[in-house]
């Protein structure tokens, strides 16, 4: 997918070398049918991967999908959603549910209606963090779920990460859980690089923009580094456009002005930083070239709608979801 040539990578390219992903937990889960468990979001994204037994998702209001064994699915925003053994069986939430710690991490988890039975499906959950905002126009694109075998054609890697996840969760080998973890971590990854690639073709929206000749350039190297002093005839010149053409261009292609849209990712970007790492929001104002932390404080509620310190509360709470309380 990357762009090795002299003329160097696309702009989508670039914006995707700036993505990271880490796990924040993972859980190797045996239930006994029947079960049903919830996922409260949205909070972290999440990913599923069935080792044993067919399954049942469902995502907020949207109707159940049929999960077979070696199916993996990711929920890029963490949005609600529940895993059943069948559609019918009334759902607990995840946090409820006994757990025994294999690492600060790692848990196994348990549970189920008939207690000391035989599990009959093994499931690996993990809970992941992007050092992107929830309403990064990336991830604001992508669909609630998005299922790893449904783009195993199209890229060859994924189905043997699949194969091999699924022998490495049913053979129970010394370990077997973090290494299981670190293929979680880069079937996630892989699953949206194999996504971005399946859209890449759309004419419309985002990704359309960072392919447009006058405006892609610029929007790389604005998600590069959102917190520069980005100026109109700065983005112009390196464009390769006069300052009223691009403009223009942006505002058609991305639908609004490049100062709005600056504004924004920088706010979502202080947003990941105060919830991920616990920034204090002076900081965030001083690395964001704000004279001051109430001109911040004013822009970042009248762009998310909260004060900052919403975003800081966010590190205290805890991760309620794939396996234990972070």
């Amino acid at each position: 997918m990357l762009d090795t040539s002299a003329r160097g990578p696309d702009p989508l390219t670039q914006v995707l070398l700036n993505l990271r992903l880490h796990g924040v937990e993972y859980g190797r889960c045996e239930w006994s049918a029947p079960w049903a468990v919830a996922f409260p979001g949205p909070s972290v994204a999440r990913f599923h991967f069935v080792g044993r037994g067919d399954a049942w998702l469902r995502t907020g209001g949207a109707d159940w999908v049929r999960l077979q064994q070696g199916d993996a699915v990711l929920v890029p925003r963490g949005t609600t959603h529940v895993l059943a053994s069948a559609p019918d069986v009334p759902a607990v939430d995840i946090a409820s549910l006994p757990r025994v710690a294999v690492s600060e991490a790692i848990h196994l988890v348990g549970g189920g209606q008939h207690a000391g039975e035989a599990s009959t499906h093994t499931m690996f959950c993990a809970a992941l963090r992007f050092n992107l905002d929830a309403r990064h126009p990336l991830l604001a694109m992508m669909p609630d779920v998005i299922r790893a075998g449904a783009l195993a054609r199209r890229d060859p890697t994924v189905p043997a990460l699949l194969e091999a996840m699924e022998r490495e969760v049913m053979q129970e080998r010394v370990g077997a859980c973090g290494i299981v973890a670190r293929m979680a971590d880069v079937l996630a990854a892989t699953t949206i690089r194999a996504w971005v690639e399946c859209v890449c073709s759309d004419t419309t929206g985002w990704i359309a923009a960072l392919n447009h000749p006058v405006v892609g350039k610029a929007l790389a190297a604005i998600h590069a580094d959102p917190a520069q002093d980005w100026s109109v005839p700065a983005l112009a010149r390196l464009s390769g456009s006069s300052r009223s053409g691009f403009a223009s261009a942006f505002k058609q292609a991305v639908g609004e002005t490049p100062a709005r849209y600056i504004a924004r990712l920088r706010m979502f970007q202080a947003s990941e930083w105060m919830a991920a790492g616990g920034m204090r929001v002076g900081v965030a104002a001083d690395r964001l070239g704000y004279e001051s932390e109430a001109s911040f404080s004013r822009a970042f509620k009248r762009i998310m709608g909260a004060a900052p310190s919403a975003a800081r509360a966010r590190r205290t709470q805890p991760v309620r979801g794939s396996a234990a309380r972070a």
